[in-house]
């Protein structure tokens, strides 16, 4: 049932609401959705009867039992509080989520406000008075609800509620809708009695697959579903957007008395487990030993996302700006992520910006790595793309001290970086890239009207002077993972088509695309000798890599005996020929399909995901030999966990780029095989399709060009346009 309206002409009154049912049962939903954010979800019942609603009165009956408070506000916007029917019980050193039902008799839409002399200072107070300001309390406000309230008869919000005690405590609870709406005769206060549950220390005991004490994962929740420790207001190294917590071996939490479920992992190459414990009246200890179903790392192969951040999008900006790097490397070793590329970008720049020190930060732990480094986002060229800037020596392009004075042509930072020696691609390569067609390559021209590698498709066709003054490609990579992979891969496979040896790289943009976990896109990069962050980004720059979910590997993928990424990886023919293809494959899919995740389009998260590569609902997925983009031969591989190597044999009969995927969780980066010497022109379709596309990206990115840098850009598309032009007319095969 939708709300209906009575519109009257203005003279005749305000719009008046007949009906606010689906006001109230979209209301109903978006606090469902909130407290599962805040790790207090609906019981699976409720949730579902919730859903089911087609009445106030049915949302009444599900969400008034975990009402706290009642708050009416009459028509006059007076407002007074009773209690509700929710148990007035809090836990000792953490926070508590509550609902707060609201009659809305006025249709008041200001924001619902909350205060306590036992949490603040009374205004009026004398300054002899004693308060015991033993509790913190705050309105939730956070998405996906409203900052106010939403008119509607009736309406919840969440209240939070920490305790620094345990024991029994009391506390009035005053609320308002602004100045002077609270209720005559103390009837806006309430006094509350609480029980505040005393919480004991839960040690966690975590040793990795060699024995040796290790960080992890850990997901901690009580048989009701609820997460601790509460998401409400957690500070770092703790974040508030995950239900997880990453502690070390003699770490510990705090919890009340009961039974929970503990869940340890340690990122996508261990299995995970599930523990069942009970917290008593003493301090308990859980023992987990991690194991592994591959180790990419033990044959050389060195885990690492491009893209994290430390500040912005889902991170907090108070009381600090951002977090530390101790905090995000804490989260890289309980994923066992080996290489974390902690970007510094527009939020908080001028905080974060000290924590760049042109090497491995300190707070590294072999092998694990952790590095400032910048992403153009939020400033500068960032409407035409954002650029990862990996390996720099100097953070701050010259002119400025902060990121308001940066060049408006991404070709311009490339070429700043390049200088220095940086390893540059753009970022979350996807956004403004969407076709209709799944297909690849296919040849829409998309809108170009994005962040992602949209002036890509102009400045990989430049050279531009590395340290030495030589030339040396514009873009080293293209990141993927983190956007639909369709999109990503399309204007990867036209390039390639046309003769450009861009890499792939894999990335999270971690904790804004995804917030899940950090290294859920990956980059694995084989490395002789020790790991380092200069080698790692290397690596990438080569090629040396494939990247992924990391729930799927392709390991030494080798084409006519020469393994990605060394000799230029190039394989020379004299003449049309067969050559030999080989890899390691190891995959893992549970027993059990999730179809929920195969049957989503390719436009909805997970983007990248093993599940999408699942054959119908077995436990094997297939590994695809693609030349210039198109799939050739296909093998089916089972999903267990073991290691298998592959071999194809190739018959190549004209030059042309060879690489291997699993669709939908990982992929190898190229070989060329070059026959009889002749470069690289797959199709002219794809020619055609650059060309276009860079007329596409110039109606798009034209408005963004600071006038200084005009002349600049306008070059800057005309070389592209010649470019593919050349290649189109080099072009043979349609």
């Amino acid at each position: 049932m939708f709300a209906r309206l009575i519109l009257l002409p203005l003279l005749l009154g305000p719009v008046v609401a007949a009906d606010d049912t689906q006001a109230v049962l979209l209301g109903g939903q978006r606090i469902a959705e909130a407290l599962e954010v805040l790790g207090r979800p609906l019981p699976e019942g409720a949730a579902v009867q919730l859903k089911q609603a087609d009445s106030i009165e049915k949302v009444e009956r599900i969400l008034d039992p975990l009402c706290l408070m009642e708050v009416t506000i009459n028509p006059e916007s007076r407002v007074k509080v009773t209690k509700g029917k929710a148990e007035s019980e809090l836990v000792e050193g953490g926070w508590s989520s509550f609902l707060v039902k609201v009659n809305n008799e006025a249709g008041v839409t200001a924001p619902l406000s909350v205060s306590s002399p036992q949490a603040l200072p009374l205004a009026n107070a004398p300054e002899k008075q004693v308060v015991d300001r033993w509790l913190e309390l705050a309105v939730f406000r956070g998405r996906p609800l409203a900052a106010t309230l939403s008119g509607a008869s009736v309406d919840y919000r969440i209240i939070q509620l920490y305790s620094r005690d345990a024991g029994r405590r009391a506390a009035i609870i005053q609320f308002d809708v602004g100045q002077g709406t609270q209720d005559l005769g103390f009837r806006s206060e309430l006094l509350l009695n609480f029980n505040c549950l005393p919480t004991q220390k839960l040690t966690f005991e975590v040793a990795d697959e060699n024995d040796k004490p290790t960080t992890a994962a850990f997901e901690i929740r009580d048989m009701a579903g609820r997460v601790y420790p509460s998401q409400a207001k957690r500070l770092a190294p703790d974040f508030h957007f995950h239900p997880q917590v990453y502690r070390s071996s003699g770490e510990f939490i705090k919890l009340p008395p009961g039974e929970y479920l503990v869940a340890c992992t340690r990122g996508p190459e261990y299995y995970g487990q599930r523990r069942r414990i009970t917290v008593g009246k003493v301090p308990a200890k859980v023992r987990f030993k991690l194991e592994r179903w591959v180790d990419p790392a033990a044959r050389g192969w060195w885990s690492g996302d491009h893209h994290i951040h430390a500040a912005g999008c889902a991170h907090y900006s108070n009381p600090t700006q951002g977090v530390h790097a101790p905090d995000m490397m804490r989260h890289c070793l309980g994923e066992d992520l080996k290489v974390g590329s902690n970007l510094t970008w527009g939020p908080c720049f001028d905080y974060q910006k000290q924590f760049f020190t042109g090497k491995e930060d300190k707070v590294s732990r072999y092998p694990y790595i952790l590095r400032y480094d910048i992403e153009v986002s939020g400033f500068g060229s960032h409407q035409s793309g954002h650029l990862c800037l990996l390996r720099l020596k100097h953070q701050m392009y010259p002119g400025g001290k902060s990121k308001d004075h940066w060049p408006t042509l991404c070709l311009n930072t490339l070429r700043w970086a390049k200088k220095q020696g940086a390893v540059v691609g753009p970022a979350h390569s996807g956004w403004g890239l969407a076709t209709k067609s799944n297909e690849l390559p296919n040849f829409e021209i998309p809108p170009f009207d994005g962040i992602g590698a949209n002036e890509y498709i102009v400045d990989v066709t430049h050279m531009v002077p590395g340290p030495d003054g030589k030339p040396v490609p514009a873009v080293d990579f293209i990141s993927t993972v983190d956007t639909p992979i369709h999109w990503e891969l399309n204007i990867w496979y036209h390039t390639l088509n046309v003769g450009y040896r861009t890499r792939i790289s894999g990335e999270t943009d971690f904790p804004c695309i995804y917030g899940e976990r950090v290294g859920l896109g990956r980059s694995y990069v084989k490395l002789e000798g020790k790991l380092t962050y200069n080698k790692w980004c290397q690596g990438i720059r080569l090629g040396r890599n494939y990247t992924g979910d990391g729930r799927s590997h392709l390991m030494d993928f080798t084409v006519g005996g020469v393994e990605v990424g060394t000799k230029n990886s190039e394989v020379k023919l004299g003449a049309a020929g067969v050559v030999p293809v080989t890899l390691d494959v190891a995959a893992l899919l549970d027993e059990e399909a999730d179809r929920s995740i195969a049957q989503r389009p390719l436009t909805h998260k997970p983007y990248w995901h093993i599940e999408r590569a699942r054959v119908g609902d077995s436990r094997e997925v297939d590994v695809e030999l693609l030349v210039n983009g198109l799939p050739v031969e296909r093998k089916r591989v089972r999903a267990d966990g073991k290691t298998r190597r592959m071999e194809f044999s190739l018959k190549v009969d004209r030059s042309s780029w060879v690489a291997a995927r699993i669709f939908g969780s990982s992929h190898t980066n190229p070989v060329w095989v070059i026959v009889e010497g002749a470069p690289v022109r797959a199709s002219r379709r794809s020619a055609k399709w650059c060309l276009d596309s860079v007329d596409q990206c110039w109606k798009q990115k034209q408005r963004f060009i600071a006038a200084g840098e005009m002349e600049d850009a306008l070059a800057a598309y005309a070389h592209a346009r010649e470019a593919y032009r050349k290649r189109l007319e080099e072009s043979r095969v349609e």
